[in-house]
This record gives C-alpha cells, structure tokens and sequence, in this order.
C-alpha cells in the first residue's frame, strides 16, 4: 500500500467506541495504528533498512500531527 493512504488517522469517536463494543479491551488502537503498522511491515520488508521506509515514516508523523 502507499504510504499516502496512512496520514489522515481514524474519525476518533469511532476508534475509541471500542470501549463500549469490546469491554476486554481496555486501551483501544490509536488512529494512526495502520500508519505504524505500516511502518513495521516496510521494515521487515526492506530487512531494517530505514532508509526505503522514509515514506511511511513521514506518513505516521503526518498522522500522529493530524490526530494530535
């Protein structure tokens, strides 16, 4: 997938009305996990080599100023 898919994070009402629909879980996912996700998978991709995943880092930082 394309890094660009991953900057605007989830509508936060929605990721965080898991609370109410799973009562076990009790720390919900951020808005931007598919942006981190993302990030991680790249990275297991390349071997760790940070420098083909700029991308999705850029993408993630994007996200989280976005959600923050």
């Amino acid at each position: 997938p394309s890094p660009l898919e991953n900057v605007k994070p989830k509508n936060y009402a929605e990721t965080f009305r898991v609370l109410h629909t799973q009562p076990r879980n009790r720390f919900p996912d951020s808005p931007c996990e598919a942006a981190a996700k993302a990030s991680y998978d790249c990275l297991n991709r390349h071997d760790y080599v940070r420098d083909k995943c700029l991308d999705f880092f850029q993408a993630y930082r994007d996200c989280k100023k976005a959600w923050v």
